[in-house]
């Protein structure tokens, strides 16, 4: 599992560095890898999409799956500047760790037996973590190899770059290690690409099932793109799509709940934590809570955010945090929402979303929550030239 994470801190069935998050939220906040250089690439990646799904129009399509190779694509292209077939391998074996911490998740280990025998779960996670690591550090010698070589003139700006910048910074106190530039690259793989799939996936199903706000949400993308491609001016223009994106998150939000170690003992309102355990605030038990949302609450009720994520919460901090609170929620989560209001405004440029009678509504968590069974939709062109 890697080295114990501090208090509060998260864990990653792949090794969270320990104390390298403030750069990761310098590189994706203040080194500006959300500027201009992002949105092309994900319109490449969503254009690609599209066009094998012209083939599928009035048949049924299966989004969860889509979405998937759409995510993997544009996290390799935004952040590691390579396409999806160079990170399918790390996908593959980052999905396959996931499943093995998702079932080992709540079971108790022995520390003394634990080291003198080993399950073939945590033989596996081993052995994937390796393959893992290996891989990533393939990218980033041949990263480093084109600067030296010339290829390149610096080691650009995408998340790898900044990273390996961090990592050669001359400043020792600074520096990032290599344990800690590899598992932020794993984490952001993961991160940057499994949430947002999942996202896009339950959005799509509320689309198709509420027509009423499908039509609003296309209506704003016509109103404030027309027929052209998405651009970061108008995304923070998209009111109706940031609400439907919101109840989305409190209903289907990507997680549960929050996995924390507390490595000190602190106290929790009425509760003294003891040092070294875990624990797992869910944060679906507030999200779902009747106290703050109303009867309506397990109603798809975009409306609720109307006003804003504070007023629909009754100014109640933790009472929505899909993506974390504090230091340490989630540095993806601008990441996350600009894609999702992207590709969410070109498929609503083009086709209307009807759910298919083959639907099996069984969300399972996984880690993060996914529909067991995919999400089957049928979409009907708009323009006959789109």
């Amino acid at each position: 599992m890697g080295k114990a994470p501090k208090a509060g801190q998260s864990h990653f069935p792949w090794g969270k560095p320990k104390d390298s998050n403030y750069i990761c939220h310098y590189c994706l906040h203040i080194g500006g890898f959300f500027g201009q250089n992002m949105t092309p690439a994900i319109i490449a990646s969503v254009e690609t999409m599209l066009e094998k799904w012209n083939a599928q129009e009035g048949k049924e399509i299966e989004v969860y799956q889509e979405f998937r190779l759409l995510t993997s694509e544009v996290i390799s292209r935004t952040a590691f500047g390579s396409n999806y077939m160079e990170g399918e391998k790390i996908f593959a074996m980052l999905s396959k760790l996931t499943v093995i911490m998702s079932r080992n998740l709540s079971k108790t280990r022995i520390p003394l037996i634990s080291k003198l025998w080993k399950s073939a779960d945590l033989l596996e996670s081993e052995k994937l973590s390796k393959e893992i690591k290996d891989r990533v550090l393939k990218i980033v010698k041949k990263r480093e190899d084109k600067v030296v070589n010339g290829e390149v003139n610096s080691l650009r700006s995408d998340f790898l770059g900044l990273l390996l910048n961090a990592y050669h910074d001359s400043d020792e106190k600074n520096r990032l290690s290599l344990e800690d530039l590899v598992a932020e690259c794993k984490t952001f793989y993961f991160a940057g690409q499994e949430t947002v799939n999942s996202l896009l996936a339950w959005i799509v199903l509320h689309l198709a099932i509420h027509g009423d706000w499908q039509e609003k949400a296309r209506r704003e993308v016509i109103d404030i793109f027309g027929n052209q491609n998405p651009h970061l001016e108008g995304i923070a223009k998209l009111k109706i799509m940031t609400m439907i994106i919101n109840e989305t998150l409190r209903l289907y939000g990507p997680s549960n709940g929050l996995p924390r170690a507390v490595t000190r003992e602190v106290q929790l309102g009425k509760l003294l934590l003891p040092a070294n355990i875990d624990i797992l605030p869910l944060n679906i038990g507030l999200h779902r809570d009747p106290h703050i949302w109303g009867d309506d609450v397990h109603h798809f009720k975009p409306e609720r955010f109307a006003k804003g994520i504070a007023k629909a919460t009754n100014y109640t901090t933790a009472a929505f945090f899909p993506f974390g609170l504090g230091p340490r929620s989630c540095v993806g989560m601008t990441f996350a929402t600009i894609e999702a209001k992207v590709a969410l405004s070109m498929i609503l440029q083009r086709y209307t979303i009807a759910l298919s009678p083959a639907y099996v509504h069984s969300p399972i968590p996984i880690l993060t929550l996914r529909p067991q069974h995919g999400i089957q939709v049928i979409l009907k062109p708009i323009h006959s030239n789109a």
